[in-house]
């Protein structure tokens, strides 16, 4: 091809001698904003990992009020709009109008399925007052349990109160062996002969860990919260950033717009659009699996 017909191509710009020099320049600027992506989410992993390392027993407790079965859902609904990414930019290169547009709406379906699932967890979170900043989940019953109340000290954690069989009450108190743990422990004066009563039962170790949980850690337990919707609401940013690049692609496919001789948009916005997928691959288990 002559020099002025290089020139004449409609997307070649004007400081690029070749389509494919304007192709590698484009995707090595690509590379170097992905990179500078992931250092940034890279400060917030460095965050995740000095918390995690420092208050194991914080992290443990706070994740149980996260849904991983929300998670795992978002998972595949982004690894499959990932696939479906790849798609639209291997029919791109082929020229294949159609296919690359369903392709792309496609992938739309699944950011759009991913927010919404994202919501739901936020609206979750709403609900039972766990949202970033100085909240208080220890009056709430949550992922099944209930901390004591904010005000108590750790001394006056000695007592839960729980309806017991008294008839098992009675045989403890005649014979400890006999009894569970719990109701050999029970206080004599609240034995009665029939049905249930309430009674003062000492606290099991995790109701323990629990109290101390809201005494010395709250402050630890809002950092895990800050923590996963900084990290979650700045991947979340992302997810919409794609879809607003995808639709814009999209509408471009729309207008026949791209072929085998030029298809970089599609592919720089398929390389965002796997890093977005990535992230979220690694936030997945290190905020809704690891115990």
């Amino acid at each position: 091809m002559s020099e002025p017909a290089i020139h004449d191509h409609p997307h070649l710009a004007h400081h690029f001698d070749t389509p494919q020099q304007q192709y590698a320049s484009a995707k090595l600027g690509m590379w170097v904003f992905l990179a500078t992506e992931i250092l940034m989410f890279g400060g917030l992993f460095c965050a995740y990992g000095v918390y995690r390392y420092s208050h194991p027993e914080v992290f443990s407790f706070a994740h149980q009020a996260l849904n991983p079965v929300l998670g795992g859902i978002n998972t595949a609904v982004l690894i499959a709009s990932s696939l479906t990414m790849a798609m639209a930019v291997r029919y791109a290169q082929l020229g294949n109008k159609k296919i690359i547009i369903a392709c792309l709406v496609a992938t739309l379906f699944g950011g759009a399925g991913f927010m919404c699932i994202k919501a739901i967890e936020y609206e979750t979170k709403w609900k039972h007052h766990l949202f970033p900043g100085r909240f208080n989940i220890f009056n709430v019953e949550y992922a099944g349990k209930e901390l004591p109340p904010e005000n108590l000290e750790p001394h006056e954690v000695v007592a839960t109160k729980r309806p017991i069989p008294t008839t098992q009450v009675v045989a403890s108190f005649i014979d400890p062996l006999a009894g569970t743990p719990d109701a050999a422990r029970v206080t004599p004066s609240f034995i009665a002969p029939v049905g249930f009563k309430e009674a003062y039962i000492e606290p099991t170790r995790e109701e323990l860990s629990l109290s101390d949980l809201s005494k010395f850690d709250r402050e630890r337990i809002n950092t895990f919260f800050s923590i996963y919707f900084l990290m979650t609401g700045l991947h979340g940013l992302h997810v919409l950033i794609g879809m607003a690049l995808i639709t814009w692609i999209a509408i471009r496919a729309a207008r026949n717009e791209f072929g085998p001789s030029y298809f970089t948009p599609v592919d720089m916005v398929g390389l965002y659009w796997h890093l977005v997928d990535i992230i979220w691959i690694f936030l997945f288990p290190l905020l809704y699996l690891i115990h």
